[in-house]
């Protein structure tokens, strides 16, 4: 079965950490995101993936390879222009056409039972199909509303505290027929949630939203959800193949942590780290080959690849990366 992960994008809301890495290689407890995504598709039998790349797109050619090390088959699509989400799968139309296909975003950490999307999908003859998620708060996400049979009969983006009319949340998980290419034009820029899913739902459609209530999904694209995904894996709340996490705190191979340095719970210490005497690291996410001075306080912050954090320095809140 074939699937596409949308990782064309520049990840602004992750600057300064994206300005060096690009989105789909940000690590979640020790590996990049998007090789978590690769073995969840996977594990559902979606072996032969698609992935867009744009920015920094050798970087991630490098990084994934052709996907065999994952058990997949990886087609890459190198965007020179980057057409939005509908467009760039357009592109892919002669990978993707014959059976149901799944898209995914890159930002995306879950544990989405996909075989059961895919599953009430075809039983719906639908059209297309969201993965949906109940959220308490929604003014943060695209609110999606559906009736007693989940067919969708509205959007609301961001809605004011108040005057949402659903709690159930797009994931930018998708499940497509074929037959939603005659919905996308050629060689122009289409995006899902402005262009295509509106004009869906206007014309009734076979269009539905499976409420996958109960599943843990984030969007790692804002610092608040990276943190929030690291913990809740580090916990065991959101469990993917591939990452193994007992306890809360992760610290990967040859990193140094001095005797006297303390590394408190919700942490993350990548590979290579190296963490100087005396030096307290509380709920923080410390990137691949950095330097943790002597001393320094590193407190609910994410410290980018190889950066240095100065001896006796205090980091509070923070996002420091080399630029």
């Amino acid at each position: 079965m074939r699937a596409m992960i949308l990782a064309g994008g520049l990840s602004t809301r992750l600057y300064p950490l994206t300005k060096q890495v690009p989105k789909p290689l940000v690590p979640v407890v020790g590996s990049p995101n998007a090789v978590h995504l690769i073995q969840y598709l996977t594990s559902y039998g979606f072996d032969e993936i698609a992935i867009n790349v744009h920015y920094l797109a050798e970087m991630i050619v490098e990084a994934l390879g052709d996907g065999s090390a994952y058990g997949a088959r990886i087609e890459y699509l190198h965007e020179k222009e980057l057409l939005g989400s509908a467009g760039a799968v357009k592109q892919m139309q002669w990978f993707l056409s014959g059976d149901s296909f799944v898209v995914i975003g890159c930002d995306d950490l879950t544990d989405m039972p996909l075989d059961r999307v895919v599953a009430f999908h075809k039983g719906k003859n639908a059209l297309a199909t969201i993965g949906l998620v109940e959220r308490e708060e929604v003014d943060q996400y695209g609110v999606v509303v559906t009736d007693a049979s989940d067919k969708i009969t509205g959007f609301q983006e961001k809605p004011a505290k108040g005057t949402e009319r659903s709690k159930l949340v797009n994931t930018g998980i998708y499940v497509f027929t074929p037959k939603i290419f005659d919905h996308i034009p050629a060689n122009e820029f289409y995006d899902f949630g402005k262009d295509v899913f509106p004009s869906l739902q206007q014309a009734g459609a076979a269009f539905y939203g499976f409420d996958a209530r109960g599943a843990q999904w984030h969007d790692i694209g804002t610092p608040a959800e990276y943190r929030a995904a690291t913990a809740d894996v580090l916990t065991g709340r959101l469990r993917m193949p591939g990452i193994s996490a007992d306890g809360s705190t992760w610290i990967g191979r040859r990193a140094k942590v001095a005797k006297s340095a303390r590394i408190d719970a919700f942490s993350v210490i990548g590979e290579d780290v190296q963490v100087e005497d005396g030096a307290q690291i509380e709920r923080s996410i410390i990137w691949q080959g950095s330097r943790i001075g002597a001393r320094a306080i590193v407190r609910d912050t994410i410290v980018g690849m190889n950066y240095a954090v100065a001896p006796d320095a205090v980091l509070e809140n923070a996002i420091v990366a080399n630029e």
